[in-house]
């Protein structure tokens, strides 16, 4: 460790917060999704109510039965047409957007109803990337939700923007997966 961080570290008296967290989980390795998981099976620990939200996934993954058992503390809502030219896309970009933005309103009116102590926006950052949400749409997201409730924002190709209006920033970074020798995702491992 270098000097400075052990001179910043010793300025800095650390203590518990209940402030809301706002984290993001973003870059091209595996684990955004499963991290944002972990949290919440964490959280519905300490019987705290969870909202998973997820941006272009319409399939089933273990995820959505997972979180069932998990009742009433977790719920799981998924909204989109899929990923972007990804698979067997063929729906217009237009109607993507149309999609994105609604979930993105439900998603927001969840977020400042105050029936949440934790909600996960998994994929979010991947669709603001992939211009399917606007900046200021999450920003606003951010900046109105309640103080104590902890926002997870997950996807791929987070960008600077966003990380300055986070509290954690973990990216995800890639040295090895299966992927690599041909194999596609694992039930239980990747969906």
């Amino acid at each position: 460790m270098s000097e400075q961080k052990k001179n910043i570290k010793k300025k800095i008296k650390y203590k518990e917060t209940n402030k809301g967290l706002v984290i993001v989980y973003t870059g091209e390795g595996k684990g955004k999704t499963t991290a944002a998981l972990g949290l919440a099976l964490r959280a519905a620990g300490y019987k705290r109510k969870v909202l998973i939200v997820q941006f272009g996934k319409i399939w089933f993954t273990g995820e959505l039965e997972g979180v069932k058992k998990l009742a009433p503390y977790v719920k799981l809502v998924q909204g989109g047409l899929g990923f972007v030219k990804i698979f067997d896309d063929n729906s217009p970009f237009s109607d993507h957007v149309k999609v994105a933005n609604k979930t993105f309103n439900f998603l927001y009116k969840e977020v400042t109803s105050g029936k949440y102590d934790v909600v996960v926006a998994d994929e979010i950052v991947g669709a603001l990337a992939g211009k399917l949400l606007k900046h200021s749409q999450v920003a606003k997201l951010i900046k109105d939700k309640p103080k104590d409730l902890d926002l997870i924002l997950t996807g791929h190709h987070g960008k600077p923007s966003l990380f300055k209006l986070a509290d954690l920033v973990t990216e995800m970074t890639p040295i090895k997966h299966p992927f690599d020798k041909g194999f596609l995702a694992k039930s239980g491992v990747d969906y």
